[in-house]
């Protein structure tokens, strides 16, 4: 199966040569070029039963790596089944319109922090007004930064309880079963809110008017746009709650920790093109293929690495941090959930394993009897992106 890695190796000299990158990037593309490879160490195992030997490779664990995402999202799913509490959950989408989309490239943290902040403040806000809820609710927000042919498409998905803990902190507000608030008002005040974040963010020079963005500074032009994103309708999605809190474990699986395009999807390498699977949104959700240029398919993948150190996945009111130990604590009192369903349990890797995928790696692949044995650690080896030019 072709891989990312297979993708940065052969095409990925050619275009560290033609592009300047971010030391940050580098890291990303070797990170991926090297996971469970040689170049990353790893050890000898013997099994006690046959002697069978096998050898094993470590992960990057970088977090833009199609393999390594795999154990860290069932890792962060079991940690969050323990907030579940038994109600419907709405999954909402906040976007920004396409106008915006040069900003967040060159922008990248500023953008997808007001994102973030203003999805946040506008569920938040609208939750504890009265005439919608009167209720402190909490969400998690997931950020994506890609649509289906690699492009850039900045958007958070939410997913919110349905209902929230009163004001007073005493009793359960529950949301109409498939309701929870008027989606043209989350649009608008969410509008509201993020251009004027934005423009303030424009005032006090942390946006960056570069390349492209160059004819926004000191004209009418910004003005302009500022006015035109004031006059669009901004898309914000609702989908009806899941009827249980397990659905909502399954389906918050598909977004935690994806990357902006995993392994699967691609077909395969064939006269410097890459080829891979897609689903056409705008066509009816029609499966299709797209091919291209092997550099081009780097540079769009590339458009997705978050900044360093940057939070794609948060947590807010009842859920954050901050709150989870008092309000949610208060909240699963309210719904009677024993406190033994709340204990953390910590797992190794091959213990959750074992528990998803009922795939046991201690095992003896060939007899099927013994138990395989660390033997001798392999140390990782000196290593350096290929040089080979591509024809």
């Amino acid at each position: 199966m072709t891989e990312v890695a297979d993708i940065f190796r052969e095409f990925g000299p050619k275009y560290r040569k033609a592009h300047k990158l971010t030391q940050h990037t580098h890291k990303v593309m070797n990170a991926i070029e090297r996971c469970r490879t040689s170049a990353m160490g790893g050890h000898v195992e013997e099994c006690d039963t046959c002697g069978h030997i096998k050898i094993s490779y470590n992960s990057c664990r970088n977090r833009h790596c199609p393999k390594c995402q795999g154990l860290a999202r069932e890792k962060w799913l079991l940690a969050r089944e323990r907030d579940l509490l038994p109600v419907g959950y709405f999954h909402i989408v906040f976007t920004v319109p396409n106008d915006l989309n040069a900003f967040a490239l060159r922008n990248q943290k500023e953008i997808y922090t007001l994102l973030f902040k203003a999805s946040s403040e506008t569920l938040m806000e609208l939750g504890k007004d009265s005439k919608y809820l009167g209720a402190e609710i909490g969400h998690i927000s997931i950020l994506h930064t890609w649509g289906q042919n690699l492009m850039d498409h900045p958007h958070v998905h939410c997913i919110v309880p349905a209902g929230g803990l009163s004001l007073d902190g005493e009793r359960w507000i529950h949301s109409r079963k498939n309701f929870f608030i008027p989606i043209k008002v989350i649009s608008r005040v969410y509008r509201g809110k993020f251009m004027a974040y934005f423009k303030e963010a424009c005032q006090k020079g942390k946006i960056k008017f570069e390349g492209e963005l160059q004819r926004f500074v000191n004209t009418e032009e910004l003005k302009v746009l500022v006015n035109a994103l004031y006059q669009k309708e901004w898309i914000v999605y609702c989908k009806e709650p899941f009827s249980n809190p397990m659905k909502v474990m399954e389906y918050l699986g598909r977004y935690t920790h994806r990357v902006a395009i995993s392994n699967e999807r691609i077909i395969g390498i064939k006269k410097g093109r890459v080829s891979f699977k897609w689903k056409d949104y705008a066509d009816q959700n029609k499966h299709k293929t797209m091919e291209l240029e092997g550099e081009e398919f780097i540079r769009r993948f590339l458009l997705h690495v978050l900044p360093l150190k940057f939070v794609k996945i948060r947590h807010y009111g009842i859920l954050s941090n901050r709150s989870r130990n008092i309000k949610l604590t208060r909240c699963q009192d309210i719904f009677e959930i024993k406190k033994e369903k709340r204990a953390e349990t910590k797992h190794t890797w091959e213990e959750l394993l074992l528990q998803i995928k009922g795939i046991d790696v201690r095992s003896c692949p060939i007899c099927h009897k013994g138990k395989m044995i660390k033997k001798e650690l392999i140390l990782p080896k000196a290593y350096s992106p290929p040089t080979k030019s591509i024809a």
